[in-house]
């Protein structure tokens, strides 16, 4: 059984909310259980708390400074960016900057093994959703995000 800090689930979710409702079903076994724990509160996040879980993420193409674990991952995760042209990075910073006007919140995707154009492919497409829809494609790459987080966590990476 292992019990895991309330620090180390906020590197791996920032929704207050999340960090509380995983910690109140530890200890955890295995991975298995752990993810299971994590799915069932992420599925009762209200949209306030899936917005405080998206305030931790920094923009595609922009990587994040600092030696914590969260912002080593996020530039782990986007490192299919740190190749990229500078005219692929000015798209991205263009459609971040819309993104965030049509729908008030930074662009989540699942990034690992992606590269800068097909991030960049994806938030072109993503700005054609109405609200409902991206509402929804949000809580998706953030579970996503979460899961392979949290399977670092474990494994202690």
């Amino acid at each position: 059984m292992r019990e895991l800090s309330r620090e180390d689930l906020r590197s791996c979710c920032a929704s207050a909310r999340w960090v509380e409702a995983v910690a109140a079903r530890g200890p955890f076994r295995d991975l298995d259980g752990l993810r299971r724990a994590s799915e069932s509160a992420l599925a009762e996040l209200t949209w306030d708390d899936v917005l405080e879980a998206l305030a931790a993420h920094p923009r595609i193409g922009e990587r994040p400074g600092g030696g914590g674990r969260e912002a080593a991952w996020s530039r782990a995760e986007q490192s299919g960016t740190a190749e990229a042209g500078r005219d692929v990075l000015g798209a991205l910073r263009e459609g971040n900057a819309a993104y965030e006007s049509r729908f008030g919140h930074v662009y989540l995707v699942c990034a690992t093994g992606r590269e800068a154009g097909e991030l960049l492919a994806l938030l072109r497409d993503r700005l054609g959703n109405d609200e409902e829809t991206e509402r929804k494609v949000v809580g998706d790459e953030l579970s996503k995000i979460v899961a392979l987080r949290l399977a670092k966590l474990w494994e202690g990476r």
